[in-house]
């Protein structure tokens, strides 16, 4: 990337990757691995060599980080896994943390399931709307979700506090187990849950990727809390309330 197409930055923010949702050929993990690594290597190469340095670069990251760990409370200050997406999220974050080296702050916002019109979201509501949808695997994997506004809030906030910095957690403190997921998401559209995918079935279709959609986090926002965010949507009730109304 040419540093003269970041002239003037007073902050960059950095959400670029390959969708982790599609099958995990060998392609495909190349593919999900280099537009993170690299694109953000590039990126923080190019703001090492500007006169001027933004003061902050906003890196995304996942709560992927953490592989899946049952019912393990996961923070900010937690260790990561060691399965492919958590290794990429450990090579992804080390490359955006370059950029401190060069006098710019590093805030990493690990996501969770981002609740919106479009995303994870809106590949679950057809199949809830028909009135098939149903729980997914075993049902007790925690999911650490996130309305959009909030992660959005998140990433405003952490342009202006100096307070944000380093890892945090893009996750409402609240996260739910997926059998209460998929039961508050029935209620919000007024139809029934009665159709579980077990796990075989998505191992069928999604093959390796599966492991992510039946991954367990409970990841806390507590460094996103104590620098000073406040969630907008910290229940999953509201949250699917306001994303549904719109």
């Amino acid at each position: 990337m040419p540093s003269e197409a970041l002239a003037g930055a007073d902050a960059v923010i950095n959400l670029a990757g390959e969708p982790v949702a599609q099958r995990w050929s060998s392609a495909a993990k190349a593919r999900i691995r280099n537009s993170r690594i690299e694109g953000t290597r590039h990126l923080v190469d190019a703001i090492g060599r500007m006169s001027k340095k933004p003061a902050v670069l906003i890196s995304a990251s996942a709560v992927g980080y953490y592989g899946t760990r049952g019912d393990e409370i996961l923070t900010e200050a937690s260790p990561p896994a060691n399965d492919f997406l958590a290794e990429i999220c450990v090579e992804w974050e080390r490359e955006a943390l370059r950029a401190e080296t060069f006098g710019v702050r590093v805030v990493l916002p690990r996501i969770g399931i981002v609740l919106g019109r479009g995303g994870a979201l809106a590949k679950m509501l057809p199949a809830f709307k028909s009135g098939v949808g149903g729980t997914l695997g075993p049902g007790t994997q925690w999911m650490s979700w996130i309305h959009l506004d909030d992660l959005i809030g998140i990433m405003e906030f952490a342009l202006k506090a100096p307070s944000a910095k380093g890892p945090l957690n893009g996750t409402a403190p609240n996260p739910v187990r997926n059998t209460e997921f998929t039961r508050q998401l029935a209620k919000a559209v007024h139809r029934w849950a009665l159709f579980p995918v077990p796990e075989f079935a998505l191992k069928l279709l999604f093959g390796e990727m599966s492991i992510a959609i039946l991954a367990s986090q409970r990841a806390l926002p507590a460094a996103t809390e104590k620098a000073g965010y406040v969630f907008r949507y910290p229940e999953l009730h509201s949250a699917l309330q306001s994303v549904l109304a719109n």
